[in-house]
């Protein structure tokens, strides 16, 4: 017996709000039924999998335990990074390496941990 993963759960205080700042990172759109003030909102991954966001009453204290690792898909870490700086979000732990080898932790704007790994043809062009 096995299972799959459903959903990649975020408790937020604003679900629309940082909702809707994921599906610019990913470029994809919110669920058609979702909406500002709803208490849950969700994207839907191209893989089946759904990133939910969830209304919580208390803000973010401590590290994540858990985190997505995003990988450019038509630019560079460096350049993805530059494009969440623009959008709001923070480094929060910077992990490049002279070699170009590395990675960026950032924080989204309500402080969830998330980092920006290398692209595809920065991988390939390394190995």
């Amino acid at each position: 017996m096995t299972s799959i993963i459903h959903n990649v759960t975020v408790d937020c205080r604003d679900s629309y709000k940082i909702a809707s700042w994921w599906g610019q990172v990913l470029g994809l759109p919110l669920d058609p039924e979702d909406n500002p003030g709803d208490p849950e909102c969700l994207i839907n991954l191209p893989n089946g999998i759904r990133y939910l966001f969830i209304e919580v009453p208390e803000d973010k204290s401590v590290k994540n335990r858990l985190h997505i690792c995003l990988q450019p898909s038509d630019a560079t870490r460096d350049e993805e990074v530059e494009r969440l700086q623009g959008i709001g979000a923070t480094i929060y732990d910077d992990q490049r390496r002279p070699d170009g080898t590395g990675w960026v932790t950032m924080r989204d704007p309500e402080g969830n941990e998330f980092c920006v790994e290398r692209s595809a043809a920065e991988r390939a062009a390394t190995s």
